[in-house]
């Protein structure tokens, strides 16, 4: 992660680009070591393993956070199909094999189809979301139940980028608050396989 320290300052919102293997507060931690700024929060989640823009706000501009996370969201993710993981994405343990299946640009359209518009999704076990005060991941970490929570979710635009022999590369744009895992594991439940985020 490159950090041009002097245009960081108070009260000001700037896009970070989010590394793998690091966590958005990972980058919270490190641009307040970098600058000194004490008050500095980070406008929505992105998976450990997830690329991309994280807005960081300092200051006073804290308090815009809970405005820009309602902004809509857009990501390209790689599906990998022929197996499910408990985490839904490529860092999770195996719980599922198939088949993987015949992929063609109409067999696959015609089962986004379902995801377009307003849809209920079911909410990782290893997400960020509470369940009584308790983050879900920390239950399921701890091998405690975690129950089956769902959420009304909106995908404004689904596109095909690339289809390959054993994987789809998709840009979602979606409302706040959706999960691409969740959506790469029905669209392969849908083509009558498994499958899971790979990027």
């Amino acid at each position: 992660m490159k950090l041009t320290t002097r245009i960081l300052s108070e009260g000001k919102t700037f896009p970070i680009i989010k590394p793998a293997s690091w966590t958005s507060f990972d980058v919270v931690k490190k641009v307040r070591n970098l600058t000194g700024i004490k008050k500095i929060g980070h406008a929505g989640t992105l998976d450990p393993f997830a690329t991309g823009l994280l807005l960081l706000c300092t200051g006073p501009a804290t308090k815009t956070i809970s405005k820009l996370i309602q902004l809509t969201k857009e990501y390209i993710a790689e599906v990998e199909f022929g197996y499910e993981t408990d985490t839904m994405d490529w860092t999770g343990k195996k719980i599922r094999e198939s088949s993987i299946p015949t992929l063609s640009k109409e067999k696959v359209e015609s089962v986004l189809e379902n995801f377009r518009g307003k849809i209920k999704q079911e909410i990782p076990s290893f997400s960020a979301a509470k369940y009584k005060g308790k983050r879900l991941y920390k239950r399921a970490r701890k091998g405690e139940e975690v129950p089956q929570l769902f959420k009304e979710v909106m995908i404004h635009e689904l596109e095909v980028l690339e289809i390959g022999d054993k994987s789809i590369k998709l840009r979602v744009e979606c409302s706040s608050g959706t999960y691409i895992r969740t959506l790469a594991r029905d669209i392969a439940r849908l083509l009558n396989s498994t499958g899971h985020v790979k990027s």
